[in-house]
């Protein structure tokens, strides 16, 4: 590496803990906060300073990476826990959560206003993409600013700009409309294959290679045969993504059935207790409903 930047980290769950030690690791200079200090913590170890304030974090920073939970979070440490105010004129504020599109557009703004540039750059590829360094990074702005993260999306991933501000998390919407579809058409056909005397592994097994191969069918697909439904992407995540897609759905006066369809299949899933298992726990959800749970 040739510019060791200094990078906060705002938000150490269980995608900004991995990102976090990827940066510090690559020999960049970070900065942690998380409003549970301990979370944050084991990130000392990989040289990382932890504050207690937001607003510390980002003093004197070059960049601000957040992996905040939704859209509310992310504005209220912005602009009510002090962060923008803090971050020096010049800074990017790199945002990776996910959070409705008209979000990270008023987020863009009211950060240029104070002199401080804006990305929106969510992520896909899970804890795993985030442990490895594979991440597909999805951003959202100008051009100029997209450049300069580039250094810093190095450690995390594949990065593609798509567009305006809010662009990028458009894609992280059709990127999770897609994932969310494709975990229940999976789930709703293993059982079907089960069902009827099939045997849903050797099924899985079977149509690997062919037209309905996906990631999801040889990740998700082997959660479900293994009734491994440990989280590494919650069905509320899942369920957030979901319903930030209709509510840009609804703005955008688009006709988006399949996913209204799904979103309810998870606010179900959520309703009858799964709310903290995997996302592949719709499979739980559509299993319950056929006496097979």
């Amino acid at each position: 590496m040739s510019t060791r930047l200094k990078i906060a980290v705002l938000g150490t769950g269980m995608m900004g803990l991995p990102m976090a030690r990827r940066l510090a690791r690559a020999g960049h200079e970070v900065h942690a906060w998380n409003r549970t200090r301990a979370k944050a913590e084991p990130l000392a170890a990989d040289g990382a300073t932890v504050h207690d304030s937001a607003a510390d974090a980002v003093r004197g920073v070059d960049f601000a990476v957040s992996l905040l939970e939704n859209g509310a979070i992310v504005g209220d440490v912005l602009f009510n826990l002090g962060v923008a105010e803090a971050m020096p004129r010049g800074s990017l504020f790199i945002d990776m959560a996910s959070i409705q599109p008209r979000e990270a557009r008023e987020h863009a703004a009211r950060l240029q206003a104070l002199g401080v540039q804006h990305l929106d750059a969510p992520v896909s590829g899970g804890t795993l993409g985030a442990e490895a360094g594979t991440l597909a990074i999805m951003a959202g702005g100008d051009e100029t600013d997209f450049a300069r993260a580039l250094p810093v999306f190095a450690a995390l991933g594949r990065a593609t700009r798509v567009g305006p501000h809010g662009a990028g998390q458009l894609a992280k919407l059709a990127n999770q409309m897609i994932v969310g579809i494709t975990v229940g058409a999976v789930a709703e056909a293993l059982l079907l294959a089960e069902r009827g005397g099939a045997d849903p592994a050797k099924v899985r097994e079977a149509i690997s290679g062919g037209f309905a191969d996906s990631r999801i069918l040889q990740v998700h697909g082997e959660r479900m045969v293994q009734r491994d439904f440990a989280p590494r992407g919650r069905m509320t995540v899942q369920l957030k993504d979901m319903r930030n897609a209709m509510a840009t759905v609804r703005e955008l006066d688009f006709q988006a059935p399949i996913t209204a369809l799904f979103e309810r299949l998870y606010a179900d899933g959520v309703e009858h207790g799964l709310a903290d298992l995997d996302q592949a726990g719709l499979f739980v959800e559509l299993a319950q409903r056929n006496g097979m749970q």
